[in-house]
C-alpha cells in the first residue's frame, strides 16, 4: 500500500464516518425530544439511548484513528471527551498524559496503537498514553495479556497477511501511517505489560 492508498483508505474512513455521524445524532436528538415531551421512559429506551451514545463515541473515535488527519490540532478536552464515552462501561481504563493540544497526526497514531494494546487486553487493565519530546509511549498493563504473535510482528515487518480480519486492520495501518510520517514503531511485550511507541 503506498502513500496514495493510505491517503485514499483515510479519506474512505472519514466519509463513512462524516455520512454516519448525522443520522446517529438526528437519532440521539428525538430520543431527547420524547423525554422532554414525556415519552415512553424504561429499560427500552434506556437500552436505545445507550446504544446510540455507544454508537456515536465509536465513530467519533474511528473518525480520528482512520479518517484524514490534516493539519489541525486537537485539544486535550476534545480527546478526553472522545476515550471517555468510548471507553465508558469497558474493562479498560485509558489515561491520556498530554495535557497541551496534540497534532491529529499525532492523535490518529495515538489511537490505532491503543486499537492494538487493547487488542493484547481482553480481560481489562489499565493503558497510559504520554508523549515527551516528540516521542510517543502507550504502556498497558493487566493480569492477563492474549498476544497474538503474528498480528504483533506486522508492526515491525509492514507485511501483513491476506486473511487479516476487519478487527485486526489497526496492525495494517499503525506502520503505514508511521513509516509516512518517518517513524518507526516500537514494541515490547512482558508478562503483564505490553509497551507501544513511536
Amino acid at each position: 500500500m503506498n502513500l496514495s492508498q493510505v491517503n485514499l483508505s483515510a479519506l474512505i474512513g472519514s466519509r463513512i464516518c462524516h455520512d454516519l455521524i448525522s443520522p446517529i445524532g438526528a437519532i440521539n436528538n428525538g430520543l431527547e425530544l420524547l423525554d422532554m415531551a414525556g415519552g415512553q421512559s424504561g429499560p427500552e429506551m434506556d437500552l436505545i439511548q445507550q446504544s446510540v451514545g455507544n454508537a456515536s463515541a465509536r465513530i467519533r473515535y474511528f473518525r480520528v484513528a482512520f479518517g484524514a488527519a490534516g493539519e489541525q490540532t486537537m485539544g486535550r478536552s476534545e480527546i478526553t471527551s472522545i476515550l471517555d464515552d468510548v471507553m465508558q462501561g469497558a474493562r479498560l481504563n485509558v489515561a491520556w498524559g498530554p495535557m497541551d493540544a496534540q497534532p491529529r497526526s499525532h492523535v490518529r497514531l495515538a489511537f490505532l496503537a491503543l486499537l492494538c494494546v487493547e487488542a493484547a487486553m481482553p480481560y481489562g487493565g489499565r493503558i497510559e498514553i504520554s508523549q515527551n519530546d516528540g516521542k510517543w509511549l502507550l504502556h498497558g498493563r493487566a493480569e492477563k495479556l492474549n498476544i497474538d504473535p503474528p498480528l504483533w510482528e506486522i508492526l515491525s515487518t509492514k507485511d501483513a497477511p491476506s486473511d487479516l480480519r476487519p478487527a485486526q486492520v489497526q496492525f495494517a495501518l499503525l506502520p503505514l501511517i508511521a513509516a509516512d510520517m518517518d517513524r518507526r514503531i516500537h514494541v515490547q511485550i512482558a508478562d503483564d505489560t505490553v509497551k507501544l511507541s513511536f
